[in-house]
């Protein structure tokens, strides 16, 4: 088994939260501490849940990925609310939408091979 900072779900995560560091220090000042704090606890339990996962197998595994994609559909809101807002610039904007997206799929296919993949539908 990888160690978790060694999983690419992993490395995603880390730049994910570099960006989002990045969107906290470049909110107005009366947002900081609101909207910023909280998209970067989520990415914080969203690394956290990558490395449960990891370390953990079968039904509990599956919690934790389960909970990670729910912080990241989280941050997705809250990302879009400020980018909406004019808050967050469109570039960082973009650049987290990838982020969130590939750790999207990266999770799904995690959660895929803890229930084993499904047969096709007929």
């Amino acid at each position: 088994m990888a160690l978790h900072h060694q999983l690419p779900i992993y490395k995603t995560g880390v730049d994910l939260m570099k960006l989002a560091i990045d969107v906290q220090l470049q909110l107005p000042r009366s947002l900081k501490r609101s909207l910023g704090d909280k998209i970067c606890d989520h990415c914080a339990q969203m690394l956290d849940l990558m490395a449960m996962a990891n370390a953990t197998k079968a039904a509990a595994r599956a919690r934790h990925i389960e909970d990670l994609l729910s912080h990241l559909r989280a941050m997705s809101v809250l990302m879009r609310v400020g980018h909406e807002a004019t808050w967050i610039k469109t570039p960082v904007w973009s650049k987290s939408v990838q982020l969130l997206d590939s750790i999207g799929r990266q999770g799904g296919g995690w959660l895929k091979t803890v229930y084993g993949n499904p047969a096709p539908a007929a």
